[in-house]
């Protein structure tokens, strides 16, 4: 207890004190003691009732007064209920000065803010970009259900999302359909969501000029390739033996510059496609042809494996499929040393099947993984260059899975090896047709037999 407190309190104590010894000392003096004792310690009791019940009624009404000079506990109560109020006050002006600079800085933003309650889905307050990018109108539309207001923007089944809601990259704005927004709903609180909505018009009108650039010259660039190709056939090195090693090299610079070209093609082809075919993918051929594919790319440097688990088909593009496989594999045989091993497998995975390559080559520092799916993001440029990679197999491959509804992971341990995974959802799955029992093409009890002969 603080000093100035407990001094207060004795002060007080002391008033009781001299108030009954008076009271004692009246009494003895008119022979009546105790009537005088007692009506002065009900004297006091009522003094004391009297003064609760001001702190009763100023805490009730909220009175903010200064206090009364004194020395004993009503006065100190009546000091620290004054000091109290005015550290309150103190804290709300602060509050609200930080809540007004909140407001102020999310009306300046131009993202679309909008606090949105949860269980109705109702606007409970938005900022001023939210009227240009969203068409909302103060205070017309608070309250107001969002899924409603906003149409013809499909909201009601993304609300329901919750958490899981997946950002809108691509909507059209209520205002104006050639205003693209990219649209999130962040869950802040158990109660109320912000929905943020950004325009992103002018990204997607970069990213479409981009596209068609990287389109437009990968086309330009064939014509020249292949009439570099056609000189190059024409020249027999036995012809000019001086000039071999030259003309070997112009002729690998030259094929690493049309794949580089095919595969840029290829990137552009994706990313203007909304959706592949659907096909029955044929699992066991698949993995026989990326088998054939790893080999002729080893020239038997590597160990191929390949493990046929699953028992299930794919339903996607045969063609599209089998080039991110394709790309999996090879970036496997060359970035694994002489000596090591590839293994494909192919498993289910719940009510899905996963896909996966592992290798024992170099590994990938875990600080790469992040960015190793960008176009041209290598992890070792020399060693990109004496493979001849054109850094844009993993994009492809991402692009391909995207497509698809499928996810890809990747670990990777320096030294040890790389393990990618291609997980595919239920949708994407099917039981595998009769006929084909593994990767090979054959029925398990021929391909032991084929085993134990190569044995």
């Amino acid at each position: 207890m603080p000093s100035h407190i407990r001094s207060a309190w004795f002060r007080t104590l002391g008033q009781l004190a001299a108030v009954l010894v008076l009271a004692a000392l009246l009494g003895l003096a008119i022979g009546q003691p105790w009537p005088v004792l007692t009506v002065a310690a009900l004297g006091v009791v009522a003094w004391h009732y009297w003064r609760l019940r001001k702190v009763l009624l100023r805490l009730t009404a909220r009175e903010r007064l200064r206090p009364g000079k004194g020395d004993g506990v009503w006065n100190e109560l009546d000091r620290l209920m004054y000091r109290g109020q005015d550290e309150m006050r103190a804290r709300k002006r602060r509050l609200l000065g930080i809540l007004r600079a909140y407001r102020a800085a999310a009306a300046a933003l131009p993202d679309a803010v909008v606090v949105v309650e949860r269980n109705s889905q109702r606007a409970l307050w938005f900022n001023k970009a939210a009227t240009q990018l969203l068409g909302l109108r103060y205070p017309d539309d608070l309250q107001s259900p969002l899924g409603e207001r906003l149409q013809p923007l499909s909201l009601s089944h993304w609300f329901a999302a919750g958490r899981n809601a997946e950002p809108m990259l691509d909507a059209a704005s209520p205002v104006d359909p050639n205003l693209r927004l990219n649209l999130r709903l962040i869950p802040y609180s158990d109660e109320y969501w912000l929905l943020v909505a950004r325009d992103v018009s002018k990204l997607l009108h970069l990213e479409q000029v981009r596209r068609d650039f990287v389109a437009n010259v990968s086309h330009e660039l064939r014509t020249p390739l292949t009439v570099v190709h056609g000189y190059l056939d024409m020249l027999d090195p036995a012809d000019f033996p001086e000039w071999t090693p030259m003309l070997a090299e112009m002729q690998k610079q030259s094929q690493r510059m049309t794949q580089l070209v095919e595969d840029l093609l290829t990137l552009s082809r994706l990313e203007v496609q909304d959706k592949l075919a659907d096909d029955d993918v044929a699992m066991a051929p698949m993995l026989a042809t990326l088998r054939r594919e790893a080999e002729a790319l080893s020239q038997g440097r590597h160990a191929i494996v390949v493990q046929d688990e699953g028992g299930l088909d794919l339903h996607g593009s045969n063609k599209e499929l089998h080039s991110a496989f394709s790309n999996l594999v090879s970036n496997a045989v060359r970035y694994t040393p002489a000596g090591g091993s590839i293994t494909i497998r192919f498993a289910p995975e719940g009510a899905g099947a996963v896909l996966s390559v592992r290798d024992t080559g170099y590994g990938i520092p875990e600080s790469h993984l992040p960015r190793i799916t960008e176009r041209f993001y290598r992890v070792s440029t020399s060693r990109s260059r004496e493979s001849g990679g054109t850094g844009l197999g993993l994009s492809i491959v991402k692009h391909v899975l995207n497509l698809h509804q499928a996810r890809l992971e990747i670990e990777s341990q320096v030294g040890l090896g790389s393990t990618f995974s291609i997980h595919f959802t239920a949708e994407r799955v099917h039981p595998r047709a009769m006929g084909y029992a593994n990767a090979s093409g054959m029925g398990h009890a021929e391909l032991e037999c084929v085993r134990d002969k190569e044995k």
